[in-house]
C-alpha cells in the first residue's frame, strides 16, 4: 500500500469545537448534504466521520490520509481479466507501472484501472472507425 499525501487540518477553537462535542454526544447518526442532496453513509465511513469529528471536538489536529490498493501481479491480473503471464509482460514493456517490493511486483489498483479505460476508448474508437468505413464503403 502507498501513503498518498496527507491534509492537516488544526485543532478548531474551543467554542467550535465544545459545540460540535455536544452536537456528537450520544449520537450516531451522522447526515451528510452534498450540493443540497442528503446521503447517508455506510457504517464504515460513518465511523470514520465521527472519528474525525470527536478528535476536532477534542481541539486535536487531525491528519486526513489515504492508503492506495497494491495488488499482487495475480490480483492484478485478475482485475483486469487477463493472463498473469500477459500481465508480467506488459509491466516488462513499461505498458503498465510497476513497484518491487524485494522480488516481487506490486501494481496500484489505480493503473489497472486507468489501463481498463484506456482499452476501453481504443475499442471504442476502432468500432466508430470500422463504423465509418463501412458507411463509406457503401456509399
Amino acid at each position: 500500500m502507498a501513503l498518498i499525501a496527507p491534509r492537516v487540518t488544526p485543532g478548531l477553537p474551543a467554542d467550535d469545537a465544545r459545540n460540535l462535542a455536544r452536537s456528537l454526544q450520544d449520537s450516531d447518526d451522522i447526515t451528510v448534504f452534498v450540493d443540497g442532496t442528503v446521503h447517508r453513509l455506510p457504517n464504515e465511513a460513518r465511523d470514520a466521520v465521527v472519528d474525525l469529528l470527536a478528535r476536532l471536538s477534542r481541539g486535536e489536529t487531525v491528519t486526513v490520509s489515504s492508503v492506495e490498493e497494491m495488488l499482487t501481479t495475480s490480483q492484478a491480473a485478475e482485475l483486469a481479466g487477463i493472463s498473469h503471464t500477459y500481465l508480467r509482460n506488459m509491466t516488462d514493456r513499461g505498458e503498465i507501472p510497476v513497484e518491487y517490493r524485494g522480488t516481487h511486483r506490486r501494481i496500484r489498483q489505480a493503473a489497472i484501472i486507468a489501463w481498463l479505460e484506456t482499452q476501453k476508448k481504443r475499442q471504442q474508437a476502432e468500432a466508430s472507425a470500422g463504423a465509418e468505413e463501412s458507411t463509406d464503403s457503401h456509399s
